[in-house]
């Protein structure tokens, strides 16, 4: 029998218990143990849950329990999740965990004391939910060079981008809405200024790269300066927005990362992933394109993949996964930003077709009236800045700026 405690009760404690509870007979048919939930940490007692009688309030039980051999950190934020993780694993416990913002600030430092205690940290469910692509990545990918990561991360500015499409709902009405609906906290800021978004790209270029970027580096923007006339123009066009996390490195080595809505054709597979749901796209130089689809949040398809890594565990197949510790990344490996180059979608006030040509070259012009829009060639973030700042000289106004894919 293997025995295990997960820290935290909420969502994805609770569905992760659920899980090993109600599936425990096929869990022992496929890797022929028993799978005992012997402890669950939390600062309630919460009578009313089917697990009450394996709550605790001392973390030092779980840490001297020899019996206990996994850690299911399920916690959220960064402490104490970063110090009970690293106690487990001192104590030769291995560790799993959903939380990417643990991971995508301290990974680094729990791999290297997993290393070093002859345990497994794995977070399979730190990005993407349910979704299977962190294992992948590291496993079957691993032959690759991996030229690019681009991936719909964040169910919330998912729902409320595809509410605003398909149902002309302004930003403020969408976001009410997914509030409403349970999708959104009422404090959604970690979710719509892309925050969550950037701590998953952050993760996803750690397993590419074996380097572990601060996220507080990463450019990072959100959705909340999306205008419903920006959506409907762009939809014209046959493209629509999403908030991505992307991450590439170019054919001369430059890395560049980010977090930011982008303009993207129909055609592509991300543009028809909608409402609540995610999707990672990963280019290899061998593989050429692959893409990673599902539920990206929630209690059951989260508590999948936190149980798949305990199963990996129990399996003995984590020597497999190729996770090797990580380095934090110096200021050297990301390319300075301001010198990516993309197209843009652009709007103006007060101004015309003409004087925007003048700066901008010959752009594919979407619509004129009281104000333009027009998407640009390929120009980096300096020369972005520069034109806009002429045209704007000359009494133009810019209303939106999204990058295009």
């Amino acid at each position: 029998m293997v025995h295990i405690a997960i820290l935290g009760l909420g969502v994805v404690g609770s569905g992760t218990a659920d899980l090993i509870t109600q599936n425990k007979d096929l869990i022992k048919e496929r890797f022929g143990e028993e799978v005992n939930i012997k402890y669950i940490l939390d600062i309630k007692d919460k009578p009313e849950s089917p697990y009450s009688d394996k709550i605790i309030h001392d973390y030092n039980v779980i840490l001297e329990d020899p019996e206990v051999t996994v850690v299911a950190e399920v916690m959220g934020g960064s402490h104490p999740a970063f110090e009970f993780s690293m106690q487990a694993l001192s104590k030769g416990k291995n560790v799993v965990t959903s939380n990417k913002e643990v991971v995508s600030n301290f990974g680094d430092q729990l791999l290297k004391a997993a290393s070093d205690n002859n345990v497994s940290y794995l977070f399979e469910a730190s990005v993407g939910g349910g979704i299977p692509v962190l294992r992948p990545l590291s496993t079957d990918l691993s032959a690759n060079n991996i030229k690019e990561i681009v991936g719909i991360l964040n169910g919330t500015t998912n729902y409320i981008l595809t509410k605003m499409k398909k149902e002309g709902e302004s930003f403020e009405n969408a976001l009410a809405e997914a509030q409403k609906n349970g999708y959104a906290e009422a404090n959604p800021s970690a979710d719509i200024d892309g925050i969550d978004t950037c701590r998953k790209i952050s993760i996803l270029t750690a397993i590419a790269y074996g380097k572990l970027i601060n996220p507080q580096s990463i450019h990072t923007e959100g959705i909340a300066g999306i205008r419903r006339e920006d959506v409907e123009a762009i939809e014209r066009t046959g493209a629509c927005i999403k908030l991505l996390g992307k991450s590439v490195m170019t054919e001369n080595k430059e890395v560049y990362v980010m977090t930011a809505p982008f303009v993207i054709g129909n055609e592509n597979p991300l543009a028809s992933v909608d409402d609540v749901f995610n999707a990672v796209t990963v280019k290899g130089d061998f593989v050429g394109d692959v893409t990673f689809y599902g539920r990206g949040a929630g209690a059951y398809p989260t508590a999948s993949a936190v149980c798949g890594d305990i199963m990996n565990i129990i399996s003995g197949a984590t020597a497999n996964l190729n996770i090797k510790p990580w380095q934090a990344s110096d200021e050297m490996f990301m390319s300075d930003f301001s010198y990516f180059a993309c197209k843009r979608y652009l709007s103006f006030a007060d101004t015309d077709k003409n004087a925007a040509q003048v700066i901008f070259g010959d752009v594919e012009m979407i619509q004129e009236g009281s104000e333009i829009s027009f998407i640009t060639g390929s120009i980096t973030e300096n020369e972005l800045s520069d034109k806009v700042m002429r045209l704007c000289s000359s009494g133009a106004r810019l209303c939106a700026h999204i990058r295009v894919l």
